[in-house]
């Protein structure tokens, strides 16, 4: 069985209230999150059983962070 990969990717909002989560996984396209930390928590809670890649940006937009997640679902 072949897995693709999600891609989520956290930002600084413009109004700097905080951090956009976004990725074409997520029902609405982004969310919005207090710190980064939480919307990682959160992308890799819901997307247990998949391999993610979090790509972390800052106000500048360039990457600081890359944190990859090997799925917890093995198939028997």
């Amino acid at each position: 069985m072949i897995c693709d990969m999600i891609l989520y990717t956290i930002r600084p909002r413009p109004d700097r209230r905080g951090f956009d989560l976004i990725s074409e996984a997520l029902p609405f396209g982004k969310l919005w999150y207090h710190d980064a930390e939480a919307a990682a928590s959160y992308a890799r809670f819901y997307s247990r059983s998949k391999d993610i890649e979090i790509r972390v940006f800052d106000e500048r937009g360039q990457l600081i962070r890359t944190r990859k997640h090997a799925g917890d679902f093995t198939e028997p």
